[in-house]
């Protein structure tokens, strides 16, 4: 894997409403996509058809379920040789969604070129890799567990800052939808820029919800960063502009917000893909070893 575009940084969109003072994650500048292998996949025999063998085996998994099955496609590669790793990491590329998962576990997860296959390391306190597999889904399982596990039904009591608006009205509908969500129900969106906000507004929001678990960068729709909260099923979603600007804040009461997550038609096209990257692969393999 390349290196990993998002820095772990403390909780708080809103919470620096000063352009001069905020503070957001750095966003990439390029993006890999997806374009068919070619000869500059150099390996030795046995590393590429490894290589393929693996692949060939999630293809097969995917093809078996859906995007938002509960079992989900999964191939280890913790004992997997480094070579082997290092070519898979060339094959499966650098996607549009990157995410940072701090508890209870850290994890560290990039999506691929193929959308909806996921490359994830559970990182130790020391920040080394104990595990390391490839999870094709929607979104990774540990991303909602995680934001789950870190979050309660209930809001930090902040005393009322003179400059209030409609904060604490805001954080009482997000009580209320937070208690009575359930998994696949439709998302409740908050769109805090239509919505008359002090910069208190949006401090006292950001310190009533808390830092949550997951930390999620997304370019699938322009440049797009969501956090987890403290809140249970509470999600603060913010669009940046070029200029790294907030153009879009809102506030999501869902699972996990539609815009990190691989949609269920890309992940079928997916599926395709790699199979006509596998058949590339295998048809490479057999010009070169006729026997």
């Amino acid at each position: 894997m390349r290196d990993f575009p998002i820095p772990v940084v403390p909780f708080g969109p809103g919470s620096q409403p000063e352009e001069e003072e905020a503070e957001f994650l750095p966003m990439p500048s390029a993006m890999e996509t997806f374009s068919m292998p070619s000869h500059h996949l150099e390996a030795d025999p046995q590393t590429l058809a490894s290589v393929c063998g693996l692949l060939q085996q999630l293809h097969t998994l995917m093809g078996e379920v859906g995007s938002q099955d509960p079992v989900r496609p999964r191939i280890e590669l913790a004992e997997v040789a480094p070579q082997v790793q290092a070519l898979i990491n060339q094959s499966l590329g650098h996607g549009e969604v990157s995410i940072l998962v701090r508890e209870p576990v850290a994890f560290r997860i990039q999506e691929s070129i193929f959308a909806g296959i996921w490359r994830v390391q559970e990182l130790s306190t020391g920040g080394e890799v104990v595990r390391d597999f490839i999870e094709a889904g929607g979104i990774p399982q540990v991303v909602p567990q995680s934001a789950e596990f870190a979050a309660s039904f209930s809001a930090q009591p902040i005393p009322l800052p003179s400059g209030i608006m409609n904060s604490p009205a805001v954080l009482n509908e997000l009580l209320d939808r937070s208690r009575n969500f359930s998994v696949g129900q439709a998302t409740h969106v908050l769109n805090l820029s239509l919505l008359p906000m002090s910069p208190e507004d949006l401090d006292y929001l950001a310190q009533s919800l808390g830092a949550g678990s997951v930390t999620v960068l997304s370019r699938g729709y322009g440049n797009c960063r969501i956090t987890s909260t403290g809140l249970r099923h509470v999600w603060w979603v913010q669009y940046f502009n070029s200029m790294d600007q907030i153009i879009l804040n809102t506030l999501e009461v869902t699972d996990v917000p539609e815009v990190a997550q691989a949609a269920a038609e890309d992940y079928a096209d997916s599926i395709e893909r790699l199979g006509e990257w596998l058949a590339v692969m295998f048809a490479e393999d057999k010009e070169e070893d006729p026997a």
